[in-house]
């Protein structure tokens, strides 16, 4: 039971859009870099959708929080 528990808390951060799409325009840049042979100009556009994405998610959850809604999971403080 001990091994879930880790896992669970390992992928706990999977929950966060944030995280995800972190992770998935980091995994496009290497994709683009060492599997297509990609310029620059590509990663610098893949990298910079990516970062645009996660400041929208940002300001979304903000304007969220700012209006008393609740937050997602991922974003309420832990006991």
């Amino acid at each position: 039971m001990k091994d879930i528990g880790f896992l669970r808390h390992l992928l706990r951060p999977l929950a966060s859009r944030k995280v995800r799409v972190a992770l998935a325009t980091v995994l496009a840049a290497y994709a683009a870099e060492f599997g297509l042979n990609a310029g620059e100009e590509l990663i610098l556009t893949i990298l910079g959708v990516g970062v645009a994405l996660i400041l929208g998610i940002a300001h979304e959850d903000a304007g969220k929080a700012a209006r008393g809604a609740p937050l997602p999971e991922p974003l309420r403080e832990r006991p």
